[in-house]
């Protein structure tokens, strides 16, 4: 196999060439499809996976949820649209012909250090008065639906796009591994809602930030703060 043989600078030229309007139609129509495609998967795993509900009930569906969900996706669009922004300015690099045995550190790195960012991001979320403010609309969601990934609050929303904004500007990622890092997170973050396990029970001991992590955050508040990986929590003692 060749190890230079990604070579995805043709598709970023297009891109290039897009106009804001185009740019604007397109982050749309990207977050509205993910948002499509994570309502889709949550629905197939909930039908199809055999396994013991994890609550007895799943949230009911309400209309203040769906409009929030659709202001989170206005959300995603614009932090879609600022990291245009940042690489059409040359804040942000990124590297379109990135050799095979490159794209899967890169992920990885991604996935960890995102999940440091968001540890700490989570655990300030929960302090008294931006609990109050900003994030304890999402945990009304006790148990969950195929809308409690997407239930946050605009600023939740765009704070997790800054931190990948940022990791973006420090580093030049290739276009191959970011896009597969927000594939799983999207993928995580829709399983990490089921209502029913969907990880073997033994990924809790590899530190995965399995479904009945995720869940018992959302029955236990002041535990469990991570998001892919339990590392963070076993490390600064909220790991339940």
């Amino acid at each position: 196999m060749d190890l230079n043989g990604l070579d995805f600078s043709g598709y970023l030229n297009i891109f290039w060439q897009f106009s804001w309007l185009q740019w604007v139609i397109f982050s749309l129509l990207s977050n509205i499809l993910l948002f499509l495609f994570s309502i889709s998967l949550f629905t197939f795993i909930e039908k199809t996976c055999p396994k013991q509900q994890l609550q007895e009930q799943s949230h009911p569906i309400t209309g203040s949820d769906f409009y929030l969900s659709l202001l989170t996706i206005i959300c995603n669009s614009f932090v879609m649209l600022l990291g245009a922004f940042l690489w059409k300015t040359g804040w942000i690099s990124l590297d379109g012909n990135p050799s095979v045995a490159s794209v899967l550190p890169e992920t990885l790195a991604l996935i960890i250090l995102m999940d440091l960012l968001m540890y700490f991001f989570h655990y300030a979320a929960h302090l008294p008065f931006v609990y109050k403010k900003l994030h304890g609309r999402h945990h009304e969601h006790v148990s969950t639906n195929f809308l409690s990934l997407f239930v946050l609050h605009p600023f939740e929303t765009i704070g997790f796009g800054v931190m990948i904004l940022t990791l973006l500007m420090c580093y030049d990622f290739s276009i191959v591994s970011i896009s597969l890092y927000l594939m799983i997170n999207l993928i995580w973050g829709t399983i990490g809602h089921l209502n029913r396990e969907f990880f073997p029970a033994s990924f809790d001991r590899l530190f995965v930030g399995t479904t009945r992590f995720h869940n018992q955050h959302h029955v236990t508040e002041n535990k469990n703060f991570g998001f892919y990986t339990s590392i963070w929590d076993k490390i600064f003692g909220t790991y339940l």
